[in-house]
């Protein structure tokens, strides 16, 4: 199948999953990684109705941002310092922010760019080595940080799931969630309307994500990769 009509089947397993689970499939935004297709392949997903997607390099997140616009681009890849000016200017949400640093550098970019910037701290509920994140004991200073600067919109949390463990990875989604209401309830009543978002689950696991909260899931193979198989 092409991308269009996997991004399609991909939308009804989400819808059923949300479902299935007591959930309105609305509350589950789907985030097309598009990191290894090109612009044709994307604009495939945009005609099917896909809207938002995900690129983890910055020079791929430019190109594609600026061949296509009119659509949301998120960034899901590592930051690091020298790419923050590129990403900020294409990136609607940036979803793996954990570094006091970074944040910092971000604050002044959005702030050079006039505009403020969307984040999602990322902490790493698994402890795995592989994992970038700041663990859950980092987590309350970074959040306190974010939220006190002009040009930061902290709207939640991020986390990657251990590969091929469903039950290591339902219990890396619940972890984020519980630590996500642990965070909002020592937020003022305005920052805790804008903490909502929990950006979990990749096409391996997302079904178990969207059962923990998950509000964004990040599909790639899923959506990209002929022959695939949820």
């Amino acid at each position: 199948m092409s991308s269009d009509a996997q991004y399609l089947a991909v939308k009804a397993q989400v819808e059923e999953i949300a479902r299935k689970v007591g959930r309105d499939p609305q509350e589950v935004l789907i985030i097309g990684v598009s990191k290894t297709v090109g612009v044709p392949e994307v604009e495939l997903a945009v005609s099917a109705g896909a809207h938002d997607f995900g690129e983890n390099r910055p020079e791929c997140l430019c190109q594609k941002a600026e061949a296509l616009p009119q659509e949301n681009w998120h960034f899901i890849g590592n930051v690091q310092s020298r790419a923050i000016p590129r990403i900020v200017k294409h990136a609607c949400l940036i979803h793996s922010v954990y570094q006091a640093k970074h944040i910092e550098a971000i604050n002044k970019a959005a702030a050079q760019c006039g505009k403020v910037q969307d984040i999602l701290l990322e902490v790493n509920i698994s402890g795995e080595e592989s994992k970038g994140g700041c663990t859950v004991q980092e987590a309350p200073e970074l959040v306190e940080l974010a939220l006190s600067l002009e040009n930061i919109r902290l709207r939640g949390l991020m986390t990657m799931a251990p590969q091929g463990d469903m039950e290591c990875a339902r219990q890396t989604f619940d972890g984020l969630s519980q630590l996500a209401i642990a965070l909002r309830q020592t937020m003022t009543e305005s920052q805790a309307k804008c903490f909502t978002e929990l950006s979990m689950g990749m096409s391996e696991d997302w079904p178990e994500a969207i059962a923990a909260g998950a509000t964004m899931v990040r599909v790639g193979r899923a959506i990209f990769s002929e022959g695939f198989s949820a």
